[in-house]
């Protein structure tokens, strides 16, 4: 089918949809069916709509069609020596930039570089009527208001059909080198407070079973100075590579098992705070403001702790025995509930596009 067909026919799909307030389940690969809570309705593949739209290296923007491998895209990107700064996750070799844009995950890059919706620039959309609609621009000044192209990112495909998305891209590093420590969780929480707090070059951190692994990329001097300021041992580039990766997609020993009644939870919590005592295993993120912890323990003691702490917990990943009534995100105050509810009913007003994907009566 030509792109025009493509559009019609899934206008015409979302619309006998509407009419009959039937739910479809935007999808691309499906690498991450996992993500959130109910996969409902019939499947909408978004695969047949792909390539690269437009790529200005000089401008670091592109734009390209949701169906697009990620691979496609970081592909083009490396041969002018760019990058998605975000790190986005895989989670399996066929992974669309659409999935990516819409699960808004982020890989060990986001706590120096930003999250998804931060490089999104513009998005084309199909709404709950069926039809396109246009927002944000291809550079940054276009971006005004209310930005609406950006709420694309982490709704998990449930405010419409996201088309196109225009991103900003940035350029490699010229050097980057990995250092590690031995380190009690406390004394790494310390540590990176501090070393966060001073201009060092420091793309990505993880903490766990004792050791501290600090990334540091940019310039050749910025690192070397870095490096000498800091000190630690450095990692074999291999290595280093091996396990950033293996955090990004989550096959790092850490994540590859969890027990039948346990969860994966992943906690936003302030930087500062120190390793929760709680039972089971802890990996620290981000300059500790993100943690992995799998336990289980109950979700209410889980959120309570991390209210507590002042953030907030999300069941990322679940064994199959484990209780998920409790709802997989934590549940929004009600003005901001409010404000959801509204986005929703606009965009999709017979509540059609993934429902119950991020909240049971969304």
């Amino acid at each position: 089918m030509q792109d025009d067909e493509i559009l019609g026919y899934w206008a015409e799909r979302i619309r006998a949809a509407t009419a009959e307030e039937r739910p479809l389940r935007i999808r691309g690969s499906g690498t991450k069916d996992w993500y959130g809570q109910a996969l409902n309705g019939e499947i909408l593949d978004t695969r047949a709509y792909r390539g690269i739209v437009s790529y200005d290296p000089a401008e670091l923007v592109m734009t390209a069609r949701c169906g697009t491998p990620l691979t496609e895209v970081e592909a083009a990107l490396a041969e002018h020596n760019q990058m998605l700064a975000f790190e986005p996750p895989h989670f399996g070799r066929s992974a669309t930039l659409g999935g990516c844009i819409a699960a808004g995950i982020a890989g060990p890059r986001r706590s120096s570089a930003g999250a998804p919706r931060d490089f999104v620039l513009g998005v084309t959309m199909m709404d709950g009527r069926g039809e396109t609609l246009r927002f944000g621009g291809q550079v940054v000044k276009n971006v005004a208001g209310y930005d609406v192209s950006r709420l694309m990112a982490g709704s998990l495909g449930t405010l419409g059909l996201m088309l196109d998305v225009s991103i900003k891209v940035l350029p490699l590093p010229v050097a980057e080198t990995t250092l590690k420590f031995d380190m009690n969780g406390t004394d790494a929480v310390r540590k990176l407070n501090e070393w966060c707090g001073r201009p060092l070059p420091i793309t990505a951190s993880a903490w766990r079973n004792g050791t501290l692994a600090v990334r540091l990329s940019g310039a050749e001097n910025g690192v070397k100075t870095a490096r000498n300021t800091i000190g630690g041992e450095v990692v074999d580039a291999v290595e280093a590579e091996r396990f950033w990766a293996g955090l990004r997609e989550q096959t790092d020993p850490f994540f590859a098992t969890i027990p039948p009644r346990s969860a994966l939870w992943r906690l936003a919590l302030p930087s500062v705070t120190e390793p929760l005592q709680l039972p089971g295993a802890q990996l620290m993120e981000w300059g500790g403001s993100q943690r992995w912890w799998i336990t289980d323990t109950d979700a209410q003691t889980v959120r309570i702790s991390a209210k507590q702490a002042g953030g907030h917990a999300t069941i990322f990943r679940a064994g199959r025995e484990f209780d998920r009534s409790a709802g997989v995100f934590t549940p929004l105050p009600a003005p901001i509930m409010r404000i959801h509810r509204g986005l929703k009913a606009a965009f999709d007003p017979a509540r059609i596009f993934n429902r119950g994907r991020l909240y049971a009566d969304f």
